[in-house]
């Protein structure tokens, strides 16, 4: 999702190189999984879970601490955990297999399959392609949208595809790369209209099933129904997120199900090691026949679209690949070399990572039920380095050491610039009473939000949004500041711009906290008054 997010982890490749078998006697570090359980530990993550496929044998696939902070339940390898975006990579493969079916092409346009579907520019209606939907080159800014399930929804998928006709593009069709959400969503309500089974139906009985994964889910309410899954944790209460003590979240406020086919699957470890394996096979089941065509594999790890490839922070250096691109669900890139085919996922409290190396036929997942990714970077990382036979790092000075280091001066500078932008506002304002700010106000593709008068103060209510709503607390001129009341939500601030007769005409958002994951992309947002729209 999202991602990214709270950035989601992209490693990836373009170089393509031939695949090699890994040496004699390869086998995961040496006391590897005390050294994740020491990690896990130092970083406070409640629980995590490892894969790792070698060579088609599972030589680790275990759980590590709990499912959730106060309780003693393990996590094993059976514990499910939301994997956000490396979901992705299993929406195409559902697309890979109706392609292997004869039933849609790769560059057939959508409005083929889905008459009714429409986006902001006629031209770009008309010319995407199922390919386009998966590649994040539509035109559309990063993670537009995505307030249309963050933090979660009462909307449809039908109904949020549908409004996608209201998003302005950022950018001209197929002109660059920037990381997108709903047009997954489409691509999931594109395979209904093809087969005439919801996304979640189709997932379960076309991919899970035949895969022999029996124990992950492609459904929220069968997730909730599951024992033995994992619960979401951030840090919440240091400032801004990130920052504090790590404490649980609740779970049913998460990603609502219409972003599903973006990334809304919950997977074990035990069964990330069969997708690992068939990933690695092209397609081949480890038990003999197929789950999709070597031809479509090819075609899902086919880079498409480059990424922005900047230079990360120095003490990260290395890590810069040389080539960073966009395939079907998968990211391709290089480190040391060798080709890499990766995703990262992210849902509110918890963080993964799916990363191959073709040429070693090596591939590994890490899923954690916080967002304390830098022990997911550090990790995959470390294994990086030992798969591709790099010298091992000093003690003390590790990826996981490195990657933590980094993401600590990036919390303590995010809460210094929060600290200066809050410091002095202007004592100037509002302009009105705040009785003639209320009323209901709408974005076209977003939809309502209502500001109400209570006691001395203003409320405001996402009404797309269940539990989206908090007070309104003057900041300076006719800008206020929303602190949900779901602690969980990012707080923003809310700007009320008046016309000549001193009448509200419209009401922007932004969010506080510099560090505000990409999803919540209040800056998006132009609402006007609900009777200038007719509503």
């Amino acid at each position: 999702m999202a991602s990214s997010r709270p950035n989601a982890l992209r490693l990836v490749l373009c170089c393509v190189m031939l695949a090699a078998p890994l040496a004699a006697g390869a086998a995961p570090p040496e006391n590897f999984a005390a050294r994740v359980e020491a990690l896990r530990t130092r970083a406070g993550v409640p629980g995590m879970a490892v894969t790792i496929v070698e060579d088609g044998r599972t030589t680790l696939a275990r759980g590590f601490g709990v499912r959730q902070l106060g309780a003693a339940a393990p996590v094993d390898a059976a514990t499910i955990f939301p994997t956000g975006s490396t979901g992705k990579a299993f929406t195409s493969a559902g697309l890979a297999l109706l392609v292997d079916q004869g039933r849609i092409k790769w560059d057939d346009r959508v409005i083929d399959h889905m008459p009714w579907f429409r986006m902001y520019d006629p031209y770009v209606t008309r010319e995407m392609t199922i390919r386009d939907l998966l590649v994040h080159r539509s035109g559309l800014g990063l993670g537009a949208g995505d307030l249309l399930f963050v933090p979660r929804t009462n909307l449809s998928r039908r109904e949020s595809v549908r409004r996608l006709a209201y998003i302005k593009p950022a950018t001209s069709f197929r002109s660059g790369y920037a990381y997108d959400n709903v047009l997954y969503m489409v691509a999931g309500q594109l395979i209904e209209e093809v087969t005439g089974k919801d996304w979640e139906t189709f997932t379960s009985e076309q991919l899970f099933r035949p895969a022999g994964m029996n124990v992950s889910t492609s459904d929220q309410d069968k997730r909730f129904a599951t024992a033995n899954r994992a619960f979401p944790h951030a840090r919440l209460n240091g400032g801004l997120r990130g920052a504090g003590d790590v404490e649980r979240l609740d779970e049913r406020d998460e990603l609502g199900r219409n972003s599903a086919p973006a990334g809304g699957l919950s997977i074990s470890a035990s069964d990330m090691a069969r997708w690992l394996a068939i990933q690695l096979a092209r397609g081949k089941l480890p038990e003999g026949g197929r789950l999709f065509s070597e031809t479509q594999s090819t075609e899902m790890w086919t880079p498409v679209v480059l990424q922005p490839n900047r230079p990360p922070p120095e003490p990260l250096k290395a890590t810069q690949p040389l080539t960073s691109a966009y395939a079907l669900g998968w990211g391709v890139s290089d480190y040391r070399g060798a080709r890499i085919i990766s995703h990262g996922g992210a849902v509110f409290g918890f963080l993964s990572t799916v990363v191959m190396i073709p040429e070693k036929n090596v591939g590994f997942s890490i899923l954690i039920n916080s967002e304390d990714g830098h022990l997911i970077r550090g990790l995959t990382y470390e294994l990086l380095d030992h798969y591709l036979g790099a010298s091992p790092r000093a003690a003390g000075a590790g990826w996981p050491e490195t990657w933590a280091a980094v993401a600590k001066a990036r919390v303590d500078g995010g809460l210094k610039t929060l600290a200066a932008t809050q410091a002095k506002p202007a004592g100037v304002g509002p302009s009105l009473p705040l009785a003639r700010y209320a009323g209901d106000y709408v974005d076209p593709w977003y939809g309502r939000i209502a500001v109400r008068p209570s006691g001395n103060q203003l409320t405001i209510d996402f009404k797309s949004t269940p539990r989206m709503s908090g007070a309104l607390q003057h900041w300076q001129y006719d800008t206020f500041v929303t602190r949900f009341t779901d602690k969980a939500i990012e707080p923003a601030y809310v700007t009320f711009a008046l016309d000549a007769d001193g009448k509200v005409d419209r009401v922007t958002m932004k969010a506080v906290s510099p560090l505000a994951d990409f999803s919540y992309d209040y800056h998006d947002l132009l609402f006007t008054p609900a009777k200038a729209v007719g509503q």
